[in-house]
């Protein structure tokens, strides 16, 4: 299906990505949490994007809500202008990384790396309306200021309910007092509380394999390891 949409609004995100709002003025649009679009400016080759909202998100604001990566210019590349008003082709849902409609088990765990977080938040945003679950989220970035919707992300844990860790994997200087460097097995280990935990994992090649090696070690079971590798 695709359709022709407007952008309702953009925001700032993090230096490197802006928060993009598509304006579904009614339509209908079912989707499942951590699926993507396919989307350009009109006539132009439409690239992916997961989709950074549940659906229930979605079907409340009447839009759907991306993540969308900017390079040093301020802008994604000229398949997609990034203005309030602008006409954009929207192809979709596709991708299979997705959660499960009805899962079995009572935790959750998320590891993002960067923008990998876009179809995370989707995902966990969807999880949180779901009753007697725990959810964990590890949220890895190059700097403090490359962190999306941290404030979201913060309040969240300062009430219960999520469990929240950060780290950069780069040097800054500042005010940052949270953890530094790649994301360990001990790091995981005080994330994952039982191995029977269904973890979701989006974000580099490096980091999605890394993780996946290190949550088969702390004895989380292949088949409830998700992976989405973001190049």
């Amino acid at each position: 299906m695709v359709l022709n949409l407007r952008i309702r609004e953009v925001l700032p995100a993090t230096p490197r990505a802006r928060i993009v709002r598509i304006d579904l003025n009614g339509a209908a649009f079912d989707y499942e949490p951590g699926q993507a679009v396919l989307v350009a400016a009109k006539g132009a080759p439409r690239r992916p994007y997961s989709i950074a909202a549940s659906p229930q998100d979605a079907r409340r604001n009447d839009c759907i809500e991306l993540l969308v990566g900017v390079g040093a210019n301020g802008t994604p590349g000229p398949h997609l202008t990034l203005e309030p008003g602008s006409e954009v082709d929207v192809e979709g849902p596709v991708g299979s990384f997705t959660f499960p409609s009805d899962p079995t088990e009572r935790r959750f765990v998320f590891i993002a790396g960067g923008t990998g977080i876009a179809p995370l938040r989707a995902m966990l945003r969807h999880a949180l309306t779901m009753r007697g679950h725990r959810i964990g989220l590890f949220y890895s970035a190059r700097t403090p200021e490359d962190f999306a919707y941290e404030t979201e992300f913060r309040t969240l844990a300062e009430t219960g309910r999520i469990e929240l860790r950060q780290t950069v994997t780069r040097a800054v200087d500042g005010d940052w007092s949270g953890a530094r460097g790649r994301i360990g097995r001990a790091e995981l280990q005080g994330i994952v509380h039982d191995p029977l935990t269904l973890c979701f994992i989006c974000g580099p090649p490096t980091l999605v394999g890394e993780m996946s090696a290190q949550l088969a070690d702390l004895g989380v079971a292949r088949s409830l390891i998700r992976v989405e590798e973001w190049r």
